[in-house]
């Protein structure tokens, strides 16, 4: 068990690109989220991002990654984010790596001045960092329909005072996790 004290987390910077895809890829086993960050990190719409690292003894060991949301078909478009990926290698996870990140990620939105957080994920891990499940019962919709088995698996969390108050309607992701196929589980593209 590593010491979380012992952990640094930073913003990246483009100098840390093959950090970030080695722990990418490592964390998930295959390239299809390293590719999927490569392009969220050149996507224009996704911006402002939130892009941290994890350190331990100067070895990246963790990334967490939030691009910008918005309300599908609406004028007024408050700051929002999506997470997607967390990721940490695998002999790091379960330790509290992605606990840390989390919370470092949500506190740099607030900086930012998002007021929502979404998050597609698992439903026992994600609430113990505030998001609350089933995130269409409370008026935000995915881009893509979730089946309702799934429905708590799509969570929001508000991280300005005014979050809810921003408005409800379907989320609209930044162009590249826009497309369909980043919305269902899909072996195939692996």
């Amino acid at each position: 068990m590593k010491h979380l004290k012992d952990i640094q987390i930073r913003e990246t910077n483009p100098n840390d690109f093959e950090n970030i895809m080695t722990v990418e890829k490592q964390a998930f086993g295959y390239d299809k989220e390293a590719r999927l960050v490569a392009d969220l990190l050149a996507d224009k719409t996704a911006e402002p991002i939130v892009s941290l690292l994890a350190f331990y003894q100067d070895e990246a060991i963790g990334h967490i990654l939030f691009t910008r949301t918005y309300f599908d078909n609406q004028k007024t478009q408050p700051m929002m984010h999506i997470l997607a990926p967390l990721a940490v290698k695998p002999e790091y996870q379960r330790q509290g790596i992605g606990g840390l990140l989390i919370k470092a990620g949500i506190e740099k939105l607030r900086e930012k001045g998002s007021n929502l957080v979404f998050v597609l994920g698992h439903k026992e891990y994600y609430p113990k960092y505030g998001f609350l499940p089933d995130a269409a019962k409370l008026g935000y919709f995915a881009p893509y329909p979730i089946a309702e088995e799934y429905s708590d698996y799509w969570m929001v969390q508000a991280v300005s005072p005014e979050g809810f108050e921003t408005g409800k309607g379907k989320i609209r992701c930044c162009d590249e996790l826009n497309k369909p196929e980043h919305w269902r589980d899909d072996e195939s593209d692996r």
